[in-house]
């Protein structure tokens, strides 16, 4: 997105010549595609705002599936709510959640139709492939975090003193749930890094599966500390889903490198400090003539000294 500013008044700046943008129109381009987002996610809020009680009575589900949290008549359990406008504050913070999931084709377009010009058709073409691998395994993580929430608050309701018949206040629930459901869906983002490093030429996939007992051990201890519920259930499904993910990145990237023919370079299966073999044919030299050295060799004429300086007697004042 290069452009070029002539100056034609005090505070006007006119089209350049070559039909670059001029850093004034950039910044109206970024007004109204930030104004069309806006649109979008206000359109979404309100779409949501209808749908915020829908979605709750979906996140709770976890909370009445657990055993003790329905009633005789089979009814689940109210939530705690410690202050009047609780309720009304979660319903709007739950009709944003949905305005931006609602409006994300819109202000993900915009933002894209803003970056675009500035890249490259082959860097168009990756950010296409990379943004169509990202949605997925964000919902795949999103979608496992819903199915494993009720374990995590199994866990926590029987590990503690007051038992599964606790009365649960409803925004701290409704945070642990989204929280959860956020952590998982980033955290399966993982595999884009390690492709993105092997794509770009940074690191090939032998020296990825070379990392295997780090990453498996960073997986673990990112688990044991990021996720909110302390149990071992949770901690566990995460970990295995993300070492599960590195290991199919790295077959990924195996054949990415097979299709660029990667690995067969002279210094392919060396080590660092290993030297490499030269394939190279030197041209045999002949021999020089033979020098005689019974022959006199001339002698320099000697190197006259210089002229004496005559000196005036003004010249040691």
């Amino acid at each position: 997105m290069a452009f070029a500013l002539r100056k034609r008044g005090p505070s006007t700046f006119e089209r350049a010549s070559d039909g670059s943008m001029t850093l004034i129109e950039h910044v109206r381009e970024l007004r109204d595609r930030l104004f069309r987002a806006s649109l979008a996610i206000v359109a979404g809020l309100i779409l949501g705002f209808f749908l915020a009680q829908p979605a709750f009575d979906l996140l709770k589900e976890p909370y009445c599936s657990l055993p003790g949290a329905r009633d005789a008549l089979g009814n689940c359990h109210q939530f705690l709510q410690l202050s009047p406008a609780d309720g009304f504050i979660l319903k709007l913070k739950l009709a944003l959640w949905i305005g931006l999931i609602a409006g994300a084709p819109v202000w993900l377009y915009q933002l894209w139709a803003f970056i675009a010009p500035g890249l490259h058709r082959h860097e168009r073409k990756w950010a296409y492939v990379f943004v169509a691998i990202a949605a997925p395994l964000f919902a795949g993580g999103a979608v496992l975090a819903y199915l494993v929430v009720d374990k995590g608050l199994a866990f926590l309701l029987e590990a503690g003193v007051t038992g599964l018949s606790t009365q649960l206040e409803v925004t701290r629930y409704i945070s642990f749930v989204t929280n959860m459901i956020l952590l998982f869906g980033v955290a399966f983002e993982f595999p884009l890094i390690l492709l993105m490093l092997n794509f770009t030429g940074v690191a090939s996939a032998r020296r990825l599966l070379s990392w295997w007992r780090a990453v498996i051990f960073i997986s673990f201890a990112f688990a044991a500390i990021a996720t909110p519920d302390p149990g071992p259930f949770g901690m566990t499904l995460l970990a295995l889903s993300l070492s599960l993910l590195y290991f199919v990145a790295v077959g990924v990237a195996f054949i990415n490198d097979k299709r660029r023919g990667r690995g067969k370079e002279v210094y392919a299966g060396l080590d660092d400090d290993e030297v490499s073999p030269l394939e190279h044919d030197p041209e045999p030299v002949e021999a020089g003539q033979r020098v005689d050295v019974s022959a006199p060799v001339g002698v320099p004429e000697p190197i006259a000294p210089p002229a004496p300086i005559e000196r005036r007697y003004d010249d040691m004042t």
